[in-house]
């Protein structure tokens, strides 16, 4: 693994579709969201059309991860009210994770905690599409998601390591690939058509001070990682509890009291996201 160049893992990240293990309904939709031209009715029409993926997306648009808790009675009412981008990525989401839920359920965990802090940090700080900054909570492993579904093996060896050490995950996997999980998730967000800001927030979101757009809502999506990790909520692949970014405290001027607030307001909201394990 040593070996593989930086392309090499790209292009093996961008061929997750052809894993023999995905279902064909996660085939279609991979190819249905890969389109630039898709359009909501067509999405709609593809969700409706699968009654196991209608049932959980309508599960995670009533949930506290997005803001309508309860209110939304069909695919077509969620697909409007959410928008083109923010449905793209929570199909992603509820899709790719599926894959994984038995072998690391933590993390699916870990990234639904994320989302739901982040949204309320977006909407404290009035950014205009809090939906989006939560979708980017979602899948910000989602990098993690696909190097362990293309290089179980080899991705068990980081996050064993990992544990050993007490080192990140972000630093054990240079010892077995030539780029983290972050460039493999954005590269990916990239392959799918993700718009620029939902792709800078996967590939910035430990270093949010790099972001060339949309910096912002990553800095969002970086506090929230290191939040939930701090809680304790879920598995991240490590054990670790990174610090915030100095820029990102800068940027944000909060205070402990600020952060006890933004944890006591997600407390709820995280205990009524559990009867989302997929």
């Amino acid at each position: 693994m040593a070996k593989m160049s930086i392309q090499a893992l790209r292009d093996s990240v961008e061929r997750i579709y052809t894993l023999p293990a995905l279902p064909g309904i996660l085939k279609r939709l991979l190819g249905l969201v890969e389109n630039p031209r898709v359009s909501l009715n067509e999405i709609s029409d593809f969700v409706s059309s699968d009654p196991a993926l209608a049932s959980k997306v309508l599960k995670m648009v009533n949930s506290p991860v997005y803001g309508f808790p309860g209110r939304i009675s069909s695919v077509n009412q969620g697909v409007l009210l959410l928008g083109l981008n923010v449905v793209k990525g929570l199909l992603l989401g509820v899709s790719v994770f599926d894959l994984m839920q038995k072998s690391m359920i933590g993390l699916w965990e870990h990234s639904v905690g994320c989302a739901v802090v982040a949204r309320i940090i977006a909407k404290r700080m009035g950014l205009r599409e809090p939906d989006e900054v939560s979708v980017g909570g979602l899948l910000h492993d989602l990098g993690k998601v696909i190097l362990i579904l293309q290089f179980p093996k080899e991705y068990g060896k980081a996050m064993d390591l990992a544990e050993v050490d007490g080192r990140t995950i972000v630093e054990t996997e240079k010892e077995y690939f030539p780029a983290n999980h972050a460039s493999a998730g954005a590269w990916v967000a990239q392959k799918w058509s993700f718009p620029k800001n939902l792709t800078n927030m996967i590939e910035y979101h430990h270093k949010p001070h790099l972001a060339k757009v949309a910096s912002y809502q990553t800095a969002v999506v970086h506090l929230s990682d290191v939040l939930i990790r701090g809680r304790g909520y879920g598995f991240a692949g490590d054990g670790s509890v990174p610090p915030v970014n100095p820029a990102t405290w800068e940027r944000f001027q909060l205070t402990k009291n600020d952060v006890k607030k933004i944890l006591a307001e997600a407390e709820d909201a995280i205990d009524r996201t559990r009867d989302l394990v997929l």
